[in-house]
């Protein structure tokens, strides 16, 4: 019942979004145009359920190639690759609109954990059995560890919020993830990236002893 109820939520007000969205969505894809060459739309491979690889879709906050400069996938809030328009919608998460197309199609729900990408911060085969049940659902445009601290938990710690989440999800925790994601976005809280993770991860994972 859970699952079927799930589905239909995430089609639903993904589907409604789209629609109440639109000028925002038409608006925002004009502003990326104008500002800097490139596609509007910033597709990746990310890791979704059961390690099944798919492109997440993104309004493009960066300068084209931008993951094969400077500092890789870590970005600041000074981070010279991210456009003015792109400091914009990070900050009020427009840029994760698009994504209600992935839901739409399957590839995502609107509340499980966030789809990490093939590489980082490991590569599917090397998350351990526990680490793996994470990706046992749909991954979501929001999860227990984005309304936990978000950006400013250390990897292992998200990856311990989203393996809770998935033996006790229901549907009214989904629920409440949605309200308290709101709010997160209202108030833009926990939003920006404390450290470099991509460095300090080795490090993270061997004390807490998820590695």
């Amino acid at each position: 019942m859970y699952k079927c109820l799930k589905r239909g939520m995430d089609i639903v007000i993904s589907l409604f979004g789209l629609i109440i969205i639109s000028p925002v969505l038409l608006l925002t894809s004009i502003a990326i145009k104008l500002e800097s060459k490139g596609p509007v739309i910033f597709k990746q491979n990310r890791l979704g359920k059961d390690g099944k690889v798919f492109s997440i879709y993104k309004f493009r906050s960066m300068c084209v190639g931008a993951e094969k400069t400077g500092s890789g996938v870590y970005s600041s809030s000074s981070d010279p690759r991210v456009t003015k328009v792109g400091k914009f919608i990070r900050a009020t998460s427009i840029d994760e609109l698009p994504q209600f197309i992935n839901v739409l199609k399957g590839e995502m729900s609107l509340i499980g954990p966030r789809p990490v990408l093939t590489y980082h911060p490991w590569s599917f085969e090397e998350y351990t059995d526990e680490q793996k049940k994470r990706f046992s659902v749909r991954p979501g445009l929001s999860g227990l560890a984005q309304v936990n601290g978000r950006k400013g938990l250390e990897w292992p710690n998200r990856i311990k919020y989203d393996v809770t989440y998935t033996e006790k999800c229901s549907f009214c925790m989904d629920i409440k993830i949605i309200f308290q994601t709101i709010l997160k976005v209202f108030l833009n809280a926990d939003n920006v990236n404390t450290g470099n993770t991509a460095v300090r991860i080795k490090a993270e994972a061997e004390e807490s002893g998820l590695k």
